[in-house]
């Protein structure tokens, strides 16, 4: 019984091994020009699907009073998006002697230039009991003004964006390597991927502690609050978005499906950790929370 709760949890990481089994199985299904015609459903349908449904999804209220952290938004905003991707291209530059496959490599370079996720950094956030609803894509805002307009529907039809999205997203997923199983010149060897992975976990762990310290300085001006909000935001990758920007700006290449496994593995990776350390620094923030109130003067 727990193992299918669990199974219906995760559905969507048991998603992702499925998809790629069944590509290796019969690619021919979601290769362009297939049943599928990915050409026309993934380009086009799916890539667009994600985006709408990702900014209907987002909550206008919180985003609303979310904007009056101008210094936290400032600092996630060019941690993620400035010195994130410089950071990953000076490894990079390390890391191109070594025999690691290039286009993973090149895979991990886009994964540092990806937008913070609308979902799981949030979730790890609230979690912990941090300040959430501080990210948003400026390619989404568009949707939240439409958000505005239609706000009592959706508060009473609740319709399951997370579902669509990530069912979605399994199947752009399952043709980008049904593109890579049909290409009998794409080889790729397993020390490579031990190798991704292990710098996956230790970029995600040097960030994390490299932005803890940074927000936790005495004149940081950041609450405990915001320190778990700048640990998980600032670290954090979309898949969601990431894996149809990936396919819009690599279309037609033949190693679009090496260079997208960096940020596949990205996801899972932060989610586990994430949820590794939600105790840890729940119980850090509240003690530092119980602290700031024992050193307010009393009245």
């Amino acid at each position: 019984m727990r193992l299918l709760e669990r199974m219906r949890k995760e559905w969507f990481m048991i998603g992702i091994v499925l998809a790629i089994a069944g590509a290796k199985l019969e690619p021919s299904i979601g290769v362009n020009g297939g049943p599928l015609m990915p050409e026309i459903t993934v380009s086009y349908i799916a890539v667009a699907t994600i985006f709408f449904n990702s900014g209907l999804s987002l909550n206008t209220e919180e985003l609303t009073s979310a904007l009056v952290h101008i210094k936290l938004h400032l600092f996630i905003q060019i941690f993620t998006l400035a010195f994130f991707p410089a950071a990953i291209w000076l490894l990079l530059q390390l890391l191109s002697i070594t025999p690691i496959n290039e286009w993973l490599l090149k895979g991990l370079q886009t994964v540092g230039c990806m937008p913070p996720p609308v979902s799981s950094a949030v979730i790890l956030t609230k979690a912990v009991g941090g300040n959430e609803g501080i990210v948003v894509t400026p390619l989404l805002l568009l949707l939240f003004i439409v958000r505005r307009y239609i706000k009592d529907w959706l508060e009473r039809k609740k319709p399951p964006f997370g579902a669509v999205s990530s069912s979605v997203l399994l199947m752009i997923i399952y043709t980008t390597f049904c593109d890579t199983f049909s290409n009998p010149n794409i080889d790729l060897d397993r020390f490579s991927l031990i190798l991704i992975l292990f710098i996956i976990c230790s970029i995600q762990l040097s960030f994390m502690l490299l932005t803890f310290i940074f927000s936790t300085r005495n004149n940081s001006g950041f609450t405990p609050a915001d320190t778990v909000a700048v640990m998980f935001c600032s670290t954090h990758k979309s898949l969601t978005l990431g894996i149809p920007m990936l396919k819009i700006v690599f279309a037609g290449h033949e190693y679009l499906s090496l260079i997208s496994v960096p940020l596949l593995i990205y996801h899972p990776v932060q989610i586990l950790l994430g949820s590794v350390l939600v105790p840890t620094i729940r119980s850090w923030m509240v003690s530092r929370q119980k602290g700031v109130k024992l050193t307010r003067p009393t009245v």
